[in-house]
């Protein structure tokens, strides 16, 4: 098993989230992934092994499938090599959880789009008949197909939670053009990525893409369809009318909602069988999506 990645310390300017830091390289970025996991809002005090790896070689995957859809940031795996052209040499450790993308002027919202009644979607339907403000036909079950995809954007705040806002309210802030293009770019996304996805027993429920604009076009940043983004259901088991098994962090958060725990800082600890629980999960959704095992860090990409 590879070590957890829970920290990185590179000399040039970083951006620390929850999960990535961020490298600011001029023009360039440098992505490294870690093994960190959060859970509501919340930073755990263990890593998920392999976590970081399933991260960015999945986004690297469909960052170069979606590539003829819509323009993203990707540039390439960093490899410790020349080709890099890093400005510092590449711990070995960070070899296969790292890439390197063009820089992005990123846009504060999150493009969300729903395929299926799940998650805070289904509370909402459940009080208003309504997702995102959006009419949905009456009678919808739990995890119901919607008839057609439904794009839904939040804010990206700094800090706190995001909240969802009206396609109106999309326009107020980036503009009448950008927001068309973040709403076609989105849906186009997610119609590639959730017929690939099925023929290969996944279910995409919802996922969320972040884009940034580059020499005047808006371009796929971030990460793409990974478990940290997108809800994603084995398509075998997939039944309407209640909650679906999904491969992401639902190991470890009934785990949490089963402790007690107010969901602040700090987290409690977590046991060995929820991290290995969680760990399984993300390998299994890149192994299914890919065809392929996720590559150990420390060599070639």
């Amino acid at each position: 098993m590879n070590d957890v990645v829970l920290e990185t310390d590179l000399p040039a300017p970083r951006y620390q989230g929850k999960v990535r830091d961020t490298y600011d390289l001029g023009d360039r970025l440098l992505i490294v992934a870690t093994d960190r996991i959060s859970a509501f809002d919340v930073v755990m005090d263990r890593g998920i092994p392999q976590k970081g790896p399933v991260l960015t070689q999945l986004s690297r995957f469909w960052f170069e499938k979606v590539d003829a859809v819509v323009p993203t940031h990707f540039i390439r795996m960093a490899d410790g090599s020349e080709a890099d052209k890093l400005p510092f040499p590449l711990p070995s450790a960070l070899i296969g959880r790292s890439m390197i993308v063009w820089k992005a002027r990123r846009l504060d919202v999150e493009c969300i789009v729903r395929g299926y009644l799940a998650g805070s979607g289904w509370a909402e339907y459940q009080n208003s008949g309504t997702v995102c403000g959006i009419r949905l036909p009456v009678g919808l079950v739990e995890s119901a197909q919607l008839p057609d995809p439904i794009f839904t954007p939040s804010t990206k705040p700094e800090s706190g939670h995001d909240e969802n806002i009206t396609y109106e309210r999309l326009v107020s802030l980036v503009g009448s053009d950008a927001a068309n293009v973040l709403r076609l770019r989105t849906l186009a996304l997610y119609r590639f990525a959730w017929q690939f996805a099925s023929e290969r027993g996944i279910i995409i429920a919802d996922t969320k893409f972040e884009f940034g604009e580059r020499g005047g076009e808006l371009i796929l940043i971030d990460e793409a369809l990974t478990p940290d983004s997108s809800r994603f259901w084995p398509l075998d088991r997939y039944r309407a009318g209640g909650p679906q098994p999904s491969f992401d962090k639902q190991p470890l958060r009934d785990w949490l909602e089963g402790t007690g725990w107010d969901k602040s800082p700090p987290p409690p600890q977590l046991p060995d069988e929820v991290v290995e629980a969680t760990a399984e999960r993300y390998r299994e959704a890149f192994r299914r999506l890919t065809g392929g095992e996720v590559r150990p860090t420390g060599g070639q990409v």
